[in-house]
């Protein structure tokens, strides 16, 4: 599996609402809200071969709510 994160900028007053749809969705391994330029940080893990940009695209940035996303792709795990 492959892991990488997004920062969510949610609309004003949805933060809990997509946080919801994203649990719902089942989709990401966990979920913390955030203080600063973003609402939220979400972890993914994808299978090999997936398309993270497809993933983000159909998954996750359709969520009625989200303003803006910034998706941070990791290498190594420590």
């Amino acid at each position: 599996m492959i892991p990488f994160f997004m920062q969510i900028k949610c609309q004003l007053g949805r933060s809990y609402d997509v946080a919801n749809a994203i649990a719902d969705a089942e989709i990401a391994s966990e979920i913390y809200s955030t203080a600063g330029d973003f609402d939220l940080l979400v972890k993914f893990y994808v299978a090999e071969g997936t398309d993270i940009g497809h993933f983000v695209n159909e998954k996750v940035q359709v969520i009625a709510g989200i303003q803006d996303t910034r998706t941070i792709i990791t290498f190594k795990a420590f």
